[in-house]
């Protein structure tokens, strides 16, 4: 009889427990959390990419110390990347979040200008450091995407789950200070084709008088 009523008392509970675990009221923190650990691989590649260029830079410019200008903005969007202050509260906060990912997309930008200068010195596209340090570039470039794509992925799911039933009931009540987290957005610049052109200007003809328009083709 004692045991009856010890089990009695246990099923209601073991019952509310089932209830709880099946209606999702964990499902909001768990998938924050998944969030977050996207967010933190994010970070990482964006900072393999940082410690890369220093070296990236002094290997270009021992080659093309003339590229000045491109040196220059490329450790000029690193500085201004790596000052940007993250940690998890980025993510819900869509100003600090466009802020760090301007950062990042400018220095995506200012990079390819930098691996575009191999195409004119042929001493800097066959160096083995450069070759090591832009096959180290290439893949941590590679890791980004994939990163980027899963945190994006854990963002769908998670801000999902604030919207939709059962899960928005607790995301109304237990988890009201919640809020949806940012994903990346594809860059300005991502919807255009860059021209890229290494070909030098046609040289005027000998005998055109200064100011005067080219003859016509016969």
């Amino acid at each position: 009889m004692i045991r009856l009523r010890s089990l009695f008392r246990v099923l209601p509970i073991l019952a509310v427990g089932a209830f709880l675990a099946s209606c999702g009221i964990n499902t909001i923190p768990t998938r924050d959390e998944q969030v977050k650990a996207a967010w933190g691989n994010v970070q990482n590649q964006y900072q393999r990419r940082a410690d890369l260029i220093p070296n990236l830079v002094a290997t270009v410019k021992g080659y093309a110390a003339q590229e000045k200008d491109v040196l220059t903005a490329v450790t000029e969007a690193r500085a201004s990347a790596t000052q940007v202050q993250v940690d998890a509260s980025t993510i819900t906060d869509p100003a600090k979040f466009a802020q760090f990912q301007a950062a990042q997309d400018n220095l995506s930008g200012v990079l390819g200008r930098l691996m575009m200068i191999q195409e004119r010195y042929p001493d800097l596209k066959s160096n083995t450091n450069f070759l090591a340090l832009q096959s180290q570039l290439e893949g941590t470039e590679n890791r980004i995407t994939v990163s980027r794509n899963d945190y994006n992925e854990a963002v769908r799911v998670y801000n999902t789950s604030l919207r939709t039933f059962p899960t928005v009931i607790w995301a109304k009540t237990l988890y009201g200070s919640q809020k949806p987290a940012q994903p990346f957005t594809a860059a300005a610049s991502a919807q255009t084709a860059p021209t890229v052109s290494f070909d030098a200007p046609p040289a005027p003809a000998a005998n055109a008088a200064p100011g005067s328009a080219p003859a016509p083709a016969p």
